[in-house]
């Protein structure tokens, strides 16, 4: 479980990473928070990983001692299937505990952490999300700035270029400057850009018709951003705040954070009954119907959630009818061959009796 999990792991996490990377280079995030918020981040993706790693390896680690005949010795020698089963449970609780713990708090406090993270950065001025030695198209849209390098508090910039076309469609202004340097006022709190030894040039691309303007200083009021309305993320609210609630999001929403503590012990019934191995057949043979179940169960109860949230399904049935309906497969499939026999004999006694 440990391996497999720690592979999945890298999987989801180094394709958010990428996605969080792209954001940072292209200046819309800031390249220090990127470690803060993948670490809030991992809760949410162990409490999807976690039963997933527990599944294959259950299946893997049963699938191997049926191929080596070890489960068909244990067997012989008197260890049932039931108590199989009642083994792996076991182990299933401490996964259930730790998945609970993730779904209902920490990852809700996680998700939670990463908003403010987000919401400070919206907070923060488009010269201090820059990024040295990168032509940069800020939040504007419609300027592009170059710094060379920067200080390390982000204060003082050298050799920058700055294109701004916020004026006129067709106008460009383009400024060069050896050095830039943010100054606060301690009264108003207000910025400004103060660019040293430099030119202005403003004018239309394609005419001959351009300004040209040499300074020794030229400064500009920097525009503090306001708080970007950022809507609450469903998966950052507490679960304290969704028990009781009326809403129908809110419901849809605890009843996926109680249904992933629900989802290891049948998955794990669903495990056992799908691991056992024709020594003819391969190791690996019954991993894909056996995924294939697995994808089929979260599938469904990522669409009763969604049906659930949008009204098309009681709240009653919700997600519970597809944890039900899987529980009585994993106990059909364990018992197959008992069910398989009272089949025969009922058609057998039917046939005798007409």
């Amino acid at each position: 479980m440990f391996a497999v999990t720690l592979v999945l792991l890298l999987i989801f996490m180094s394709g958010r990473f990428i996605k969080y990377l792209a954001q940072a280079a292209s200046g819309g995030l800031s390249p220090d928070i990127l470690l803060q918020v993948m670490a809030y981040r991992l809760p949410g993706f162990l409490e999807l990983i976690l039963p997933l790693g527990f599944f294959i390896g259950i299946l893997l680690a049963y699938g191997r001692m049926y191929l080596e005949s070890e489960m068909t010795v244990l067997h012989a020698c008197g260890y049932s299937r039931k108590r199989l089963v009642a083994h792996t449970l076991v182990m299933s609780v401490f996964v259930s505990l730790l998945v609970g713990a993730m779904s209902l708090f920490v990852s809700p406090w996680g998700m939670n952490k990463v908003e403010s993270l987000f919401l400070d950065q919206s907070r923060m001025t488009e010269f201090e999300m820059l990024f040295p030695g990168k032509f940069q198209k800020l939040k504007s849209g419609k300027r592009v700035t170059y710094a060379q390098s920067l200080s390390d508090d982000k204060r003082k910039m050298f050799e920058v270029f700055i294109s701004d076309t916020s004026g006129s469609e067709n106008e460009i202004n383009l400024i060069y400057a050896k050095e830039g340097t943010q100054i606060i006022e301690e009264s108003s709190g207000e910025r400004y850009l103060v660019l040293h030894d430099g030119s202005r040039y403003e004018g239309v691309p394609g005419s001959a018709n351009f300004q040209v303007i040499e300074f020794d200083s030229y400064g500009v009021q920097i525009e503090i951003p306001d708080a970007e309305q950022r809507s609450v993320k469903e998966e950052a609210l507490p679960t304290s705040s969704l028990i009781g609630s009326d809403g129908l999001k809110e419901s849809a929403l605890l009843q996926w954070r109680v249904s992933l503590v629900l989802l290891v012990p049948i998955v794990t019934l669903l495990a056992v009954s799908l691991c056992r191995v024709n020594p003819r057949q391969g190791r690996f043979f019954h991993l894909l119907p056996a995924m294939l179940v697995y994808v089929l169960y979260l599938g469904l109860l990522i669409v009763a959630r969604k049906k659930v949230a949008k009204g098309e399904l009681p709240q009653e049935l919700g997600v519970w009818v597809v944890h039900v309906f899987f529980f009585l497969l994993a106990l059909a499939i364990l018992n197959k061959e008992k069910l398989i026999e009272w089949i025969v004999q009922r058609r057998n006694s039917g046939v005798n009796h007409a």
